[in-house]
């Protein structure tokens, strides 16, 4: 059953990284030190692969279920989500030091 926004603003950390499964690879992730995050576990060229859309409060459930659909739009179409990732990263990186 999938997550509530309720359920994630309650959940408290333990004492190992806790993962719950929030449904088509969408992973809800807290570790012990309280820091919360989303994963998204996926398949590309039959090699199991993990991406990291970004941490709560800062992508909200809505916002990772977003990313999720989008990434797994990438893989559909035979696009690695991580490499458009670590491109739009490269791309973010060169224009801040173009305008430095």
């Amino acid at each position: 059953m999938p997550l509530t926004d309720h359920e994630i603003r309650r959940s408290k950390p333990l004492d190992k990284p806790c993962t719950v499964n929030n449904g088509c690879g969408l992973l809800w992730h807290i570790e012990p030190n309280g820091s919360k995050g989303w994963r998204f576990r996926y398949l590309f060229d039959d090699k199991p692969k993990m991406l990291s859309p970004g941490t709560y409060p800062t992508i909200s459930l809505n916002d990772a279920r977003q990313k999720r659909d989008e990434a797994k739009k990438l893989v559909a179409s035979s696009i690695n989500p991580s490499d458009v990732c670590k491109r739009e990263k490269q791309t973010g990186n060169r224009k801040r030091e173009r305008n430095m």
